[in-house]
């Protein structure tokens, strides 16, 4: 069975990623506000001693709870676990019907550096947090920003990840 996208084997065609572009937490809301500051809360308990490199996750679920999650480290590479998926796995095992509706990640080096752009999830989050989007048939609204307070948002796991991996390959 052809994949839907393969059909277009041998067509050129681009693809457009929708996101917003905050300069400031000003521009936020209220909850928006709130879960930035949750997400730089957790990083500051980030255990991250060999890369130096601090990532805070903040995770409002439908009934309002917000929890958080922080990257966690191990000598032993790659036993380490990054903030995303720290929380995500947590908030599943304790809360596994509830709806994810937002998450801000915050991350950078741990000295503080004016020059580092807002941070997204790398490739492994993505596709964790694909996953729990799928499962629950909602988007989830992503944050992710830098410590200057810039944040990018996408309103879909899919927009960062276009030629994702479901069960429907397996």
């Amino acid at each position: 069975m052809l994949r839907p996208f393969l059909h277009y084997y041998f067509m050129k065609k681009d693809f457009q990623i929708n996101y917003e572009y905050f300069r400031n937490a000003d521009e936020l809301n209220d909850i928006e506000k709130k879960l930035l500051e949750k997400a730089k809360q957790a990083r500051e308990n980030a255990y991250s001693p060999y890369s130096q490199f601090s990532v805070g996750c903040a995770v409002l679920l439908e009934n309002g709870e917000i929890f958080s999650g922080n990257n966690q480290e191990n000598a032993a590479f790659p036993s380490g676990l990054c903030a995303e998926r720290t929380a995500l796995f947590w908030i599943s095992a304790n809360f596994p019907h509830e709806k994810i509706k937002k998450i801000f990640v915050v991350g950078g080096p741990k000295e503080f550096s004016e020059n580092n752009p807002p941070i997204p999830p790398c490739g492994a989050c993505r596709q964790s947090l694909l996953e729990y989007e799928i499962k629950q048939n909602e988007n989830i609204d992503l944050y992710f920003s830098n410590m200057n307070n810039e944040v990018v948002k996408v309103e879909s796991i899919k927009e960062l990840l276009p030629f994702y991996f479901d069960s429907t390959f397996l």
